[in-house]
């Protein structure tokens, strides 16, 4: 049975990839169909796996500025062709679950309806790093890709939500009900791994809306250790505001990063995210979370149990929370065991059963029914 996949982008290593990863250990024959494919910013991850790139992959500024493509995008999806291929899954949190797949079963995992166009269209195009008459062209494109990203959300046949955050979304901007299966989290390779050390850890992509510029003044007005893992648009600015009690670590290895998960007081979260594996993955590593109290980290950690909330996205909100955090108070084995519910193994049978299922029930009526 011939599974293609669809991702938006391999260019960077986050929680989308992570799952992506994971549909690649349910059906490593698959073909992954990408728009936009980046080797070494994948660590090469991704390389041994069957891939169709898009048209927009040899195009200009591709690899080093791709929103500069944003336009074209909605084509060069829809060009994708599945003629070959019995089901389609699409891994989607913008232009991904727009494929066009002429009768074939698709089912859209989904991290969330397109922010940019559904819920943060300016901050997010006044955050790029782009002259104004880019940012003015950007905003007068918008009105027609949130028409097509509704046109879109009407084309695959199941939406599974990463969240019940996400699931309201969905229900919210597409009209369309899902089902919700929680992010995988990979508990063998994340695990305690050495002593507590005396430091903090924030591990992102270093972007404007990723909101780590309120921890790194937070740790400046405190002095506290403060270790940042990523890289982005926005290190060079935050590597310049920092005070010497904060290092910067760059792009890690996982090996390095359940190290620091490890090791670290606490793991910061300040985003608001619509899932978030990171907080898991520190969890499993038996380190508690202090995160802001919105969007999927209120589903996934357990407060004065595996972690901590502050209420408004502020250094100062972060500040009093710090300064109350006490880590003596966690037992490392109990956090450990709540991310153990997230497992991988355990998001990989509800996606492999959900989506034999909805294909045995397509090909019932002919008598085809088998596994994926």
């Amino acid at each position: 049975m011939k599974i293609a996949l669809v991702h938006e982008f391999l260019n960077q290593l986050g929680g989308a990839e992570r799952v992506l990863q994971n549909f690649l250990e349910i059906w490593p024959e698959a073909t992954v169909h990408v728009l936009i494919y980046d080797r070494g910013k994948t660590f090469g991850i991704f390389e041994a796996y069957k891939k169709h790139l898009s048209l927009l992959d040899g195009m200009p500024f591709a690899h080093s500025h791709h929103r500069w493509l944003l336009p074209l995008m909605p084509f060069a999806v829809e060009r994708f062709n599945f003629e070959d291929y019995d089901v389609v899954i699409s891994d989607a949190s913008s232009f991904a679950k727009g494929v066009q797949t002429k009768g074939k079963l698709h089912v859209s995992y989904c991290h969330t309806p397109t922010r940019f166009l559904w819920t943060e269209s300016d901050d997010y195009i006044s955050s790029q790093p782009y002259p104004a008459y880019a940012k003015w062209g950007a905003r007068a494109i918008l009105p027609f890709l949130k028409r097509w990203d509704y046109k879109a959300s009407k084309r695959p046949d199941y939406f599974i939500a990463n969240s019940v955050n996400v699931q309201r979304r969905i229900k919210k901007y597409y009209g369309r009900d899902s089902i919700v299966v929680s992010p995988p989290v990979d508990t063998e390779l994340f695990h305690p791994h050495g002593e507590k050390e005396n430091y903090f850890f924030v591990a992102s992509r270093i972007e404007p809306y990723k909101k780590i510029e309120l921890v790194i003044r937070a740790f400046n007005d405190l002095g506290l250790p403060l270790k940042v893992a990523g890289s982005g648009t926005d290190s060079g600015r935050l590597r310049k505001l920092a005070r010497s009690n904060i290092e910067f670590l760059g792009r890690i290895s996982d090996e390095e990063l359940r190290q620091r998960y490890s090791e670290a007081l606490a793991f910061i979260f300040p985003a608001e995210e619509d899932a978030g594996i990171m907080p898991l993955e520190a969890q499993s590593c038996g380190t508690p979370v202090i995160a802001y109290r919105a969007g999927g980290a209120l589903e996934t950690v357990k407060e004065s149990i595996t972690g901590e909330f502050f209420s408004q996205q502020t250094p100062e909100a972060l500040k009093t929370k710090l300064e109350t955090f006490d880590p003596k108070k966690y037992n490392h084995q109990i956090i450990r065991q709540h991310a153990l519910q997230f497992d991988k193994k355990i998001f990989q049978e509800k996606i492999k059963a959900f989506v034999e299922e909805k294909y045995n029930g397509v090909k019932g009526n002919k008598g085809n029914k088998g596994k994926l």
